[in-house]
């Protein structure tokens, strides 16, 4: 009992405890294990809940790009990380992804492939398997949706051209960009790639939408076929 009473963060002086130190002095203030004790809340019997976030710091070097690659069974390998917390922990890295890619569309007029790369590098930095999305643009090229059509393996996705013209339609799209991610790294268009762009290309014509591109990206850069010529 003694030993729960020395490591619970109500113990502290009220200007050391994670949530007293952000209301009153912003979130800015706090260290990224502070952050992270706010999220798991509550500690174990020999440890805090800022000792939990400081062993997710170690566990990912002290680099909140790593700690986002762990998925929840990795952060349940800390004793006292259970599957609410890491669920929880899992929850908040994703806003934050999703902030970061949002920012880098927040001009809803595509005038180039590397503004719709750099939404796609912030919204799949993290992801270990492939992820096929669709950008539904209107005349004015501004973005009308935007959706992920297609999760699969380490190595691959399949994107269904049917599901792909169905929501076009029902958002009375004009035009559509391609866009999927390579967890390996690298940037070069496999075979798949280039005959599933044809091939939804081809579908397109018959309802009078263009599809303006393909935009591959990963951690090396992006690669897009209008750019290249390929489309």
């Amino acid at each position: 009992m003694q030993e729960e009473q020395k490591t619970a963060i109500k113990g502290w002086a009220p200007d050391d405890r994670p949530r007293e130190k952000l209301r009153t002095k912003g979130a800015g203030s706090l260290s990224d294990a502070e952050l992270l004790a706010i999220l798991i809340q509550n500690g174990t019997r020999e440890k805090s809940a800022l000792d939990l976030g400081k062993e997710l710091m170690i566990k990912s070097k002290n680099n909140l790009v790593e700690l986002g690659r762990l998925s929840i069974r990795e952060l349940m390998k800390i004793k006292g990380i259970g599957m609410a917390k890491a669920i929880s922990i899992a929850a908040a890295l994703e806003l934050g992804r999703r902030r970061l890619a949002t920012e880098n569309l927040d001009k809803p007029l595509v005038t180039s492939s590397s503004s719709v790369a750099r939404f796609l590098q912030a919204r799949f930095r993290d992801l270990p398997h492939e992820i096929f999305a669709v950008v539904f643009l209107n005349r004015a090229n501004k973005i009308i949706h935007f959706e992920i059509v297609s999760s699969g393996g380490i190595t691959g996705t399949v994107a269904d051209p049917r599901i792909i013209l169905k929501k076009a339609l029902e958002e009375e799209a004009v035009s559509l960009i391609l866009c999927h991610n390579h967890p390996s790294g690298s940037l070069k268009p496999s075979r798949a790639d280039e005959e599933l762009t044809l091939k939804i290309k081809e579908a397109s014509r018959f309802f009078d939408i263009k599809v303006l591109d393909h935009v591959i990206v990963s951690s090396e850069g992006y690669f897009s076929f209008a750019d290249e010529g390929l489309i």
